[in-house]
C-alpha cells in the first residue's frame, strides 16, 4: 500500500510536530527541575533565637530597664520589712500605729503592683520593638543571601518536607554573625 507523497509529507510533519512538542515539554520539565534546585528553606524562629542581633537587643533591654527593676526590688524588700514588723510587733504597738502601718503597707503594695504592671507593659512593648527591628534585619539578610546565591524562592519553616540540602539557616546565621562583628567595630 503506497501512499501518495503529499500524505507522507503530512505524516512526517505531524511526527516532527509531536517530537517538537515533546522536546519543548522535556526542556520545560528540565527547566522546572533546575528551578526547583533554586528553592531554599530558612528557619526564622531559629534565626530569632540564635542571631547575635537578637542577643544584643536583649542585652540593651536589660540595661535599659535595670534601674527601674532595681527600684522595684528595693520597694519589695521595704514592703516585706513592713509586713514582718506588723506581724511581729503589731500586737504590742498602739492600735493607731498598727492601723497606720497596715494602711502604709496597703498603699505601698498597690503602688508596687502598679509599678510592676507598668514596667511589664513597657518591657513587652520595647521587646516587640526590638524583635520587629531585628526581624526586618533578618528578612533583609535572607533576601540578600538569596539574591547573591541565585535562589528564586525562600520558604520559612515549618514545611511538610524539605531535605537538609535546601536549608540555608546556618549560612544566614553565619552572615548575621559577620554583620554583628562588623557593627561592633
Amino acid at each position: 500500500m503506497n501512499r501518495p507523497i503529499h500524505a507522507r509529507g503530512r505524516a512526517s510533519r505531524r511526527i516532527l510536530c509531536v517530537l517538537g512538542w515533546l522536546l519543548l515539554g522535556f526542556s520545560a520539565l528540565t527547566g522546572a527541575q533546575e528551578r526547583a534546585q533554586k528553592i531554599a528553606l530558612v528557619d526564622m524562629q531559629r534565626l530569632l533565637d540564635e542571631a547575635p542581633q537578637m542577643a544584643a537587643a536583649k542585652t540593651r533591654l536589660t540595661r535599659e530597664f535595670a534601674d527601674r527593676n532595681a527600684d522595684l526590688v528595693q520597694q519589695r524588700s521595704q514592703l516585706e520589712q513592713m509586713q514582718r514588723r506588723l506581724r511581729e510587733q503589731g500586737a504590742s504597738m498602739p492600735q493607731a500605729d498598727a492601723e497606720q502601718l497596715a494602711r502604709d503597707i496597703d498603699v505601698l503594695r498597690r503602688a508596687l503592683e502598679r509599678a510592676q504592671d507598668r514596667l511589664r507593659d513597657e518591657l513587652a512593648a520595647r521587646n516587640r520593638e526590638e524583635r520587629d527591628r531585628v526581624w526586618l534585619q533578618l528578612n533583609d539578610t535572607v533576601a540578600q543571601y538569596a539574591r547573591d546565591a541565585g535562589i528564586d524562592l525562600v520558604l520559612p519553616t515549618p514545611v511538610l518536607y524539605a531535605s537538609a540540602r535546601v536549608d540555608i539557616t546556618d549560612r544566614i546565621l553565619d552572615r548575621l554573625r559577620q554583620q554583628a562583628r562588623e557593627e561592633s567595630r
